[in-house]
């Protein structure tokens, strides 16, 4: 008998002991109660507690990734969104993450919502694309004074994912479509601009130099010719310039013909002389012998 109650003895004390000794971890504090209030906070490491009468709460001071849902919005110009984000955050102050509110996440989390409808409903949906830091900015600040006495802070808010109805989507390629349009024709517009101004430069060199556009002309031949075409195209200056220079040829040999010898032929004394006119305008015929 006096065993049993022995063996009854150290069974009860390793029990006491066992349940006043805590563990808290690194990332972790604890908020001690002793009947009902709060009386510290205990560190990382071995803490001891008296059974029954306290009662230990760890909270993680590590951050914490919370998703926010999908949320249906409307833009300030009446577009139809689905916004989704993801917040994380921190417990700053372990007794008032529990002592200020019973559930801190599960109310971190519904804040996050009515905050994010709140700030991208105040914004169009061009800015709700564009601008997306300046709103995860908003929603971190709102987020920030409203958990503040809560003992947490929001590290960060981004936008994860949204959503545009299909209408408003063919729309949005449409739109970009014309817009890759018109730039397209500014800058094919451009380019004849430049062109254009190009080719006066060159075509008031060629005034000032002829023979330039000879040489062009010549150039463009040669080519034609590198693709071995059985067709030879000649660019209608250089046809000019070849009749100019068989004109000029042909000149230069009627000139040559109609030089006169230098050794003058005297008529034979056998043939006449030719008519002499007199006075009264009637020819005579002058006389053979010499």
């Amino acid at each position: 008998m006096t065993t049993t109650i022995w063996i009854i003895g150290v069974a009860l004390a390793v029990l006491l002991l066992a349940l006043s000794l805590k563990v808290v971890k690194q990332y972790e504090q604890g908020v001690l109660f002793r009947l009902g209030r709060v009386i510290g906070v205990k560190k990382a490491g071995l803490t001891a507690i008296i059974p029954i009468v306290d009662v230990l709460h760890r909270v993680s001071l590590r951050i914490i990734t919370m998703p926010i849902q999908s949320q249906g919005i409307i833009t300030r110009d009446n577009v139809s969104v689905d916004v989704s984000a993801v917040a994380y955050y921190r417990v700053t102050d372990a007794v008032k993450s529990v002592v200020a509110i019973e559930n801190v996440e599960a109310a971190i989390n519904q804040i996050a919502q009515t905050t994010l409808r709140k700030v991208v409903g105040q914004h169009t949906l061009d800015e709700t694309l564009s601008e997306t830091d300046r709103i995860n900015l908003n929603i971190r600040e709102i987020l920030d004074v409203a958990t503040e006495e809560w003992g947490v802070a929001v590290t960060l808010v981004e936008l994860k994912d949204i959503q545009l109805p299909e209408s408003m989507k063919r729309a949005m390629a449409r739109q970009a479509e014309a817009e890759r349009e018109k730039r397209a024709k500014i800058i094919a517009a451009e380019g004849e601009a430049l062109a254009a101004d190009a080719l006066g430069t060159a075509a008031d060199i060629m005034m000032a130099h002829p023979l330039a556009l000879q040489l062009r002309n010549l150039q463009s031949l040669v080519e034609l010719g590198v693709d071995k075409n059985s067709t030879v195209v000649f660019p209608a200056p250089l046809m000019s310039t070849i009749g100019e220079l068989g004109s000029f040829l042909a000149r230069e040999n009627a000139a040559a013909a109609a030089t006169p010898s230098s050794v003058t032929a005297l008529p034979a004394p056998d043939q006449p002389r030719p008519a002499q006119p007199t006075p009264n305008g009637k020819a005579q015929l002058a006389d053979a012998t010499p």
